[in-house]
């Protein structure tokens, strides 16, 4: 048998300069801000070419061990999600990776940024961009209680034209 070539697998998301995930889950009130925002990119009718859209709901650890593993890597991530960050209900704006406090730099929980020590892992060591969405949630209950808050509602458009502004200039 002669020499086989090794062939690389990478997942196709990877191909795109920009990856936007949509984090979060849609059982727990104002977490499931991310993917509201993805699905009303998705259903614009103005969806960036130069970027991947993806609702991973509470999957965004794979979808970041993925990208860590492959060999072809985005330049950006773009992490849309809900997390406390001290402002008025509904907020949506930009947060620093460094400024999620200490505590939470390893929390896996579903209710924050996504594993934000893998995202600083990506910017630090495999040189990606990564930005943070962020809504202010009204409620993130304790049990499932599936629904956003007016709130939440209300800042979807808001953010999805935000990320789409974001995509664009890059």
């Amino acid at each position: 048998m002669g020499y086989m070539p090794y062939t690389v697998y990478y997942p196709e998301y990877c191909d795109k300069p920009v990856v936007v995930l949509g984090c979060g889950n849609i059982l727990f009130g104002d977490d499931g801000f991310g993917p509201a925002v993805i699905d009303c990119i998705l259903h614009s009718g103005c969806v960036p070419e130069n970027a991947c859209f993806l609702n991973v709901g509470t999957s965004a650890r794979e979808v970041l061990f993925d990208i860590v593993l492959s060999e072809r890597k985005p330049d950006t991530i773009i992490i849309v999600d809900a997390m406390e960050c001290n402002r008025e209900p509904g907020t949506v704006s930009e947060v620093s990776l460094d400024s999620i406090p200490d505590n939470k730099i390893s929390d896996f929980s579903i209710h924050q940024v996504p594993t934000s020590n893998l995202l600083k892992e990506l910017r630090d060591h495999c040189h990606i961009n990564v930005i943070l969405v962020i809504l202010q949630p009204c409620e993130i209950p304790p049990e499932v209680k599936p629904g956003l808050s007016s709130a939440a509602q209300q800042a979807i458009k808001k953010a999805a034209d935000h990320v789409i502004s974001i995509v664009r200039t890059i």
